[in-house]
C-alpha cells in the first residue's frame, strides 16, 4: 500500500508543484532502555534531515488536522519555496523530547498510538490526498 500511495503521490504531485518523494527507514535502535532507545534513534533522523528542510513529526502529543487543514500546510509550505519537507516517524517508543521541541511542525494523526508501519501508510495516503485536494482532483469526497 505504501509504495501504490507513493507512486500516486509522484505522478499527481508534480501538478501540485511537488518534485519528488523520498521514503527512509532506519533499524531500531538496540539500546537497553527506551530513553536511550529514543536519544540513539533522534539523532540518527536528525542526522538524514537537510539543514533547510522544514521537520514535521508526527506524534500523537501533536495537533489533530482535518485534510483539508493538512493541504493547507502543504500548500503554505510549498508556496513559501520551502524545498523539503520531512516527516518524521518515531520507532516504537515514540520520539524523543529533543526531537518533538526541535520539530517545525508536531502533527498527530489522532489520539491514538499506532506502528510505524500503519503510520507510514496513513501518512502516504493523507499526502496523496492532500495531492487530490490541491489540484482539485475528485479523490477527496467531503
Amino acid at each position: 500500500m505504501a509504495d501504490d500511495y507513493a507512486k500516486r503521490i509522484e505522478v499527481l504531485g508534480r501538478k501540485a508543484g511537488l518534485t519528488s518523494l523520498k521514503v527512509g527507514e532506519w533499524a531500531e535502535s538496540q539500546q537497553q532502555n527506551a530513553k536511550q532507545r529514543m536519544d540513539d534513534e533522534a539523532q540518527i533522523l536528525w542526522s538524514a534531515v537537510p539543514a533547510s528542510a522544514i521537520t514535521l513529526v508526527l506524534d500523537e502529543r501533536g495537533k489533530s488536522l482535518s485534510s483539508e487543514e493538512f493541504a493547507a500546510k502543504i500548500r503554505k509550505y510549498a508556496d513559501s519555496g520551502i524545498g523539503e519537507l520531512v516527516f518524521m516517524i518515531g520507532g516504537p517508543d515514540g520520539h524523543a523530547p529533543q526531537t518533538r521541541d526541535k520539530a517545525n511542525d508536531l502533527i498527530a494523526l489522532g489520539p491514538m498510538v499506532w506502528p510505524h508501519r500503519l503510520v507510514r501508510i496513513m501518512l502516504l495516503e493523507q499526502i496523496y490526498r492532500s495531492v487530490t485536494i490541491m489540484v482539485n482532483h475528485p479523490y477527496h469526497r467531503q
